[in-house]
């Protein structure tokens, strides 16, 4: 836990005016930078505007030097990916006792790992597809016949679907499974679940929609995600009363038992026979861009993007012990 008397006492962002800086951590050098450069300045935005005092801090330079020298009094989390939504960036703003926003090391680190979450949910008898580890020795026959002929593949620790592609035969699964090893070691295949995508933002004390997401592509991937005008976002989602309950529970239960907190996202997809809805996995640090989801079910509830930021820091303001 973070000791830091001068916060103590201090339960809203409001409480930091005139203390020192906000430091927004953006940018780094993991895969999505490009992205976290958006939603970080996003939020610098945001924070400008509201009148107070910020700074930004890109960690693909010094990070510990530079937050020493600056001294602030609180950092927004505005990394994408490893590095900075792996646990990495969280140690070390616990080691200098700065308050950060999000999860901490353990759901940052836990969360990251796709695998390891999905042994979490399966250990729990929480619905999530069967998959298998992929290796240089797999034998990828056995893979496909044993997850019904089509799968994914998928980096264990990337996130906005880079490195993930579909196969449904022997020689697309080994292209697919040669293309994801440029982002990581730990690959794995996981069985195609054909049917509608939905997300679910958390934010402590407040329920957001659920997001439908419909792309006219094979899956929403990078491009489908951050560049495609095409790509459609179904807010309400189009569920029942009782199924946006049941979907809500089964967010709130997956975010928890990763050891997660504050803030965050769920991405599900829904068999389109049985109904059932199977949990992908859970995003610590959601994207701050203009197509990103969390702003989107925010919106929705009437919570605007400044009401956004201010909520996140409060909680974790709250959190301060």
């Amino acid at each position: 836990m973070i000791n830091n008397d001068l916060l103590n006492d201090y339960k809203s962002l409001a409480s930091l005016k005139g203390l020192g800086p906000i430091a927004v951590l953006m940018g780094g050098t993991a895969s999505e930078r490009k992205i976290s450069l958006e939603s970080g300045q996003a939020v610098f935005n945001s924070l400008e505007s509201m009148g107070y005092e910020t700074v930004i801090v890109d960690t693909a330079t010094d990070t510990i030097e530079c937050l020493q020298l600056i001294k602030p009094v609180f950092a927004f989390i505005a990394l994408h990916g490893r590095g900075g939504e792996d646990g990495t960036v969280q140690a070390v703003l616990e080691l200098l006792s700065i308050p950060f926003s999000g999860s901490a090391v353990l759901g940052s680190a836990l969360a990251m790992d796709k695998v390891r979450t999905k042994n979490v949910w399966r250990g729990l008898s929480m619905p999530t597809p069967h998959y298998l580890c992929l290796s240089d020795t797999s034998d990828l026959t056995q893979v496909l016949a044993e997850l019904n002929g089509a799968a994914f593949v998928k980096p264990a620790e990337e996130g906005s679907s880079i490195g993930m592609s579909l196969a449904s035969s022997v020689e697309e699964l080994q292209q697919a499974y040669l293309d994801a090893t440029e982002f990581g070691v730990n690959i794995f295949a996981e069985k195609l679940i054909v049917g509608p995508e939905y997300t679910v933002a958390i934010l402590d004390g407040y329920t957001l929609p659920s997001i439908q997401i419909k792309t006219a592509r094979d899956f929403y991937n990078f491009e489908a995600k951050y560049s495609d005008q095409d790509t459609d976002f179904l807010v309400p989602s189009g569920l029942s009363d009782s199924e946006e309950k049941k979907l809500q529970q089964l967010a709130r239960m997956a975010f928890d038992s990763l050891g997660c907190r504050h803030w965050g996202r769920v991405d599900f997809m829904r068999d389109h026979v049985t109904g059932e809805f199977f949990l992908l996995e859970v995003n610590t640090v959601p994207g701050l861009t203009s197509h990103s989801l969390v702003p989107m079910a925010a919106k929705a509830a009437g919570i605007d993007f400044n009401e956004l930021i201010e909520i996140v820091i409060d909680l974790s303001l709250a959190g301060v012990a």
